[in-house]
């Protein structure tokens, strides 16, 4: 296990499987975003309704990665969902604020009260896409995508591997591919979830899936390198499958004398 911090819970009894440094609070880069997609949600968000790129949404993407979202376009907020969820565009938290009626404090100040009901006390926010600031821990992000992935929408949106977003005047048409590299391999029965990088935060990675028809969620904060997170997960669900204790999901058991989950894991 070479991330910084890790867990790996029953999305149905919230039970730990597996852990490493849960608890350690960290900053969480564009994980970030699952808690503005739950924020709008609850905020109503029109996901027929169409929303314009503004230069203040690009102002608050300044310093991330390149967006495929110019200013003037006009894209449905379904797909601002798609281009938050899939792509990590940093100018749709904003736009989607706005779109359910928020200006960024106002988008802050819920993301903050998504946290609070789900009693995370250690997961801050001051950013609306995880540039700067906003801070968790590996365990308070796996019980968060536990939740947004009870929203049908969401869940959907995060099991996409590609989308094309089409703006209102259908001059830009976009294809998006998820960043979450394990759905993309199709080597486990990937749900859905967030990768994220900053330099502070390092690689993260929160995502689910499914063993036997049983669900599993996961997090991977600050890892070193970039694909570092998805072979992390690799071993994980490779212990899980194999039968890991607690999951539940096998009556196979380890033989006598084999090595803890901890030692399995160090590569």
């Amino acid at each position: 296990m070479k991330s910084r911090s890790a867990i790996a819970i029953d999305a149905e009894t919230g039970a730990e499987i597996f852990s490493k440094d849960a608890d350690e609070i960290r900053p969480i880069a564009s994980t970030t975003k699952i808690f503005v997609a739950m924020a709008v949600r609850q905020h109503e968000l029109d996901l027929d309704g169409w929303t314009e790129i503004t230069k203040a949404d690009a102002k608050s993407a300044a310093g991330g990665a390149r967006t495929r979202l110019d200013i003037g376009q006009t894209f449905k907020n379904k797909d601002l969902l798609r281009a938050m969820l899939m792509a990590s565009d940093n100018r749709a938290p904003t736009a989607l604020g706005r779109a359910a009626g928020m200006d960024p404090d106002e988008l802050i100040k819920a993301m903050n009260k998504v946290a609070k009901d789900l009693h995370l006390k250690r997961t801050k926010f001051t950013d609306t896409s995880g540039l700067r600031g906003n801070v968790s821990t590996a365990r308070e992000m796996a019980i968060a995508l536990r939740a947004a992935l009870e929203d049908e929408v969401l869940r959907g949106i995060m099991h996409e591997d590609f989308a094309e977003v089409v703006s209102k005047d259908r001059y830009a048409k976009i294809g998006y591919g998820t960043t979450n590299q394990a759905l993309v391999a199709r080597k486990y029965d990937v749900i859905g979830g967030k990768t994220g990088y900053t330099k502070p935060a390092g690689y993260c990675f929160i995502t689910a899936a499914r063993f036997e028809n049983h669900e599993i969620v996961m997090a991977f904060l600050g890892a070193n390198e970039k694909l570092t997170r998805f072979g992390d997960f690799n071993r994980v669900a490779s212990w899980i499958e194999r039968g890991a204790p607690g999951s539940k999901i096998s009556t196979k058991r380890p033989k006598r004398g084999s090595p803890k989950l901890e030692t399995e894991l160090v590569f």
